[in-house]
């Protein structure tokens, strides 16, 4: 139950829409829905304004079935991360209506139209090889309600290509730098643009690349200002974090 649906609740008991008892059984369910495997947090959005995102890395594919059938009871969007093709399969034949990006391996519940803002997050990709984490941020972001320009195979090894886009970049309210290899892109931008950056290491890479932990370290000490990162391939985080800082 989301802080709408919560004080709609309200309303209908003061004008006597429903009767206590009703209203009651409607709250038990309000701090959290225990599955028995799962415990959903329907008090999330209350809290921290975004409701709770569904992590299926480790689940199976019942979990994140049940889990979703649960919260399609609810009038929150949902927003699943790290899914599999049967995972939305079976999501599919519960919600029709649900989506999946398969290379950000992201599936989407859209339960009303969602309304973008009109400042955006840049997402400024290195390579290609980097858009798995590219389309999770971004699908994390617009279903959080943020317009996004992806800058696409943009990385240090063809500088003159990040020069052009740098219009699109500098306009944008919050810049996410995704990068494997070496991470040299994001201590780049951040010394070509005046708003904040939050820099994703990919796993991306040949083997002194440690699944990404060169990137990572690269990225932590970079000598740019302004730099913020998240862990290894965390797409979800850094399009969460984004959408935090540009409806401040």
């Amino acid at each position: 139950m989301n802080k709408r649906e919560l004080i709609t609740l309200l309303q209908e008991v003061q004008s006597r829409k429903i009767e206590i008892d009703e209203a009651v059984q409607k709250l038990e369910d309000l701090p959290f829905k225990d599955l028995g495997f799962a415990a959903i947090d329907n008090h999330r959005e209350i809290r921290v304004g975004y409701p709770e995102v569904i992590y299926c890395a480790g689940k199976t594919v019942d979990q994140v079935r049940e889990i979703i059938q649960f919260m399609l009871t609810r009038e929150n969007h949902i927003l699943a991360t790290r899914a599999s093709d049967m995972m939305y399969q079976a999501v599919k034949e519960i919600c029709p209506d649900a989506c999946y990006n398969e290379l950000g391996r992201v599936i989407t519940i859209k339960r009303t139209a969602i309304s973008l803002s009109e400042t955006y997050i840049a997402i400024v990709a290195a390579g290609t090889s980097d858009l798995p984490v590219v389309e999770e941020a971004a699908e994390t972001a617009m279903m959080l309600g943020n317009r996004v320009e992806k800058v696409i195979d943009v990385g240090v090894a063809g500088i003159h290509r990040l020069f052009a886009r740098l219009e699109t970049i500098r306009k944008a309210k919050v810049v996410i730098v995704v990068a494997g290899m070496e991470g040299a892109l994001a201590s780049v931008v951040g010394g070509l643009v005046d708003k904040p950056i939050i820099a994703v290491p990919t796993s991306v890479g040949y083997g002194s690349s440690f699944g990404g932990i060169a990137a990572l370290l690269t990225m932590l000490n970079s000598c740019a200002s302004g730099i913020s990162v998240v862990n290894i391939d965390n797409g979800f985080g850094a399009g969460y974090c984004a959408s935090m800082i540009n409806k401040l």
